[in-house]
């Protein structure tokens, strides 16, 4: 253990909230933490034994991508997304997002589920497909949401993969920590402690991307046809930048310039819906100059407004409650409040035949506890533009030797690597809390195991996925760890569903596909209209 003395300095200095009090509460009451909610959705594309993307439907085996409850697409029908049931147990979570992989190996003969975040090999010019949903009004709206977002943005931004991690604490960690009786009559009380987690999250959340960040680089055809200012290195085939963590979260990835003055912040729910509603209700010079409809009378995009729908909102974390049919996903945080957070900022685990690991998860639950903890005043949209600097430093640069972070908006700047062992000194007291539940040392090896990162970037997942394709080029490595994984998962055997789990939902899926379809009583135009 370091100094004390030296470990309040860098408090005081870095701004990291002194959480003692409330880690002694939880020493206290270990058994608030009994039961916390997870969930993962994993994107990944599938592609040709030759890089390209494939040009295939999305495989009948996968029945309805508009009902399946574990197998989707998201924007391309190239796109597959694998979605997890809600876990409370680490190990089986990972399990079941394992057994969906071992059905999709055995199911995409010659494809492969490519195992990097940032596309393969695509032409210029070339046709992206997007997902395609059917025919009902639900299904077509999905798809024009996806056009749209093509006509904004275009499609290579749309075909970026990443995982995103679902997270609930229990309602016995609420009643404990705020008093609250029950769900309902403690929402606000619950939705406030979400928000709370969520401005922590933009403080300290670029620890994420230096740990895990994987897309240090992209494939040369990436950038074919477009301008960038970043200073790319070039080997292999590959543009690259020597210390990057995460061009995924970068300009060049899922983030957009034009959703930078939206003002939407997190200091209580209201203000949060009304700063998205707001969007969705705002014209757009921009998006106007596509048309909403082209000449013929197609439809380019569900609308002209800054979002075309919530969804749209391009963050590293959101707020998030079940919705129920046909309300919209704000409508259900005032109704119930929020219900668990969705962390957005991984990238594929390159290491990892699912993309993701057990020691990432851990690290997410001790991350966001701590998040949970700590004192977060309110931040002003300034604060979280600062914050934003803070994680594009990361993920341009975080292994850079030396590198400065600042605290928000402050002037002084602080040593990165003092920072994350700071935090890391906490992290480690609630690794000691949870092990006691559950018993072994998980939780503390993972603290141990990562805390180096600091010391050493090396360890790092950018730098070793860096040091891979350096060495076998970004295309050959990507299908060698595709080609490798296919054949460990497809001779796996399954552990929680069964080869007819997958046939009965399947069908499940088609039939509700043709219920959802037969069920319409409105026109598509009609059917926009009433959604508005």
């Amino acid at each position: 253990m370091r100094d004390k003395n030296k470990l309040l300095i860098e408090r005081e200095d870095a701004l990291i909230p002194d959480v003692s009090q409330a880690l002694s509460w939880l020493q206290a009451n270990p058994g608030a933490l009994k039961g916390i909610g997870r969930g993962v959705e994993r994107e990944t594309l599938r592609v040709r034994t030759d890089g390209h993307l494939a040009l295939t439907k999305h495989p009948e085996a996968f029945g309805s991508a508009l009902t399946h409850k574990w197998i989707t697409t998201d924007f391309a029908e190239t796109q597959l997304e694998f979605i997890t049931p809600v876990d409370n147990d680490v190990d089986a979570l990972l399990t079941c997002l394992r057994d969906i992989h071992r059905h999709a190996a055995r199911e995409l003969g010659n494809e492969r589920m490519w195992p990097l975040s940032m596309p393969c090999l695509v032409e210029q010019g070339q046709h992206i497909e997007l997902a395609q949903y059917g025919s009902s009004n639900i299904g077509r709206m999905k798809t024009l949401y996806r056009s749209g977002l093509q006509h904004r943005y275009g499609a290579l931004m749309q075909i970026i993969s990443g995982v995103h991690f679902n997270f609930s604490l229990p309602l016995g960690f609420w009643q404990a920590w705020a008093g609250i009786k029950d769900a309902e009559s403690g929402k606000e009380a619950i939705s406030a402690g979400y928000l709370r987690v969520i401005r922590n999250y933009y403080r300290f959340g670029w620890l994420i991307p230096y740990l895990f960040g994987a897309s240090p680089a992209v494939c040369q055809s990436f950038l074919l046809g477009k301008e960038s200012t970043l200073p790319f290195e070039k080997r292999n085939g590959m543009l690259y930048l020597p210390y990057a963590t995460s061009l995924r979260l970068s300009d060049l990835g899922y983030t957009t310039k034009s959703q930078n003055g939206l003002g939407i912040i997190f200091n209580n729910l209201q203000d949060y819906v009304d700063g998205l509603k707001r969007a969705i209700k705002t014209p757009s010079e921009e998006f106007a100059a596509i048309g909403v409809k082209d000449d013929l009378g197609n439809w380019l995009q569900l609308n002209d407004n800054v979002l075309q729908i919530e969804n749209e909102l391009y963050a590293p974390v959101r707020p998030k409650r079940v919705s129920l049919p046909g309300e919209s996903p704000s409508d259900a945080l005032l109704r119930g409040g929020i219900e668990y957070i969705e962390v957005r900022s991984l990238d594929i685990n390159p290491f990892s035949p699912i993309g993701i690991d057990a020691n990432q998860v851990r690290f997410l639950d001790l991350f966001l506890i701590w998040c949970a903890l700590a004192e977060a005043p309110d931040m002003s949209s300034d604060e979280l533009f600062c914050t934003r600097k803070n994680w594009n430093r990361i993920v341009l640069e975080g292994r850079k030797p030396g590198l400065l972070m600042s605290a928000g908006c402050e002037e002084n700047q602080h040593p990165l690597a003092d920072m994350g062992r700071a935090l890391f000194d906490d992290f480690h007291a609630v690794a000691v809390i949870l092990d006691g539940i559950r018993g072994g040392t998980d939780y503390q090896q993972v603290c141990d195991s990562l805390v180096a990162y600091f010391d050493e970037p090396e360890l790092t997942f950018s730098a070793r996925i860096l040091d891979a394709i350096k060495e076998g080029g970004i295309v050959d490595t990507g299908l060698a760890l595709a080609e490798e994984y296919r054949h460990m998962l497809s001779e796996e055997s399954f552990e929680i569903f069964t080869p007819n789990s997958f046939l009965q939902e399947a069908r499940n899926s088609r039939i509700k596909q043709e219920e959802v379809e037969a069920s319409d009583t409105l026109g598509f135009d009609e059917y926009l209209a009433s959604r508005v």
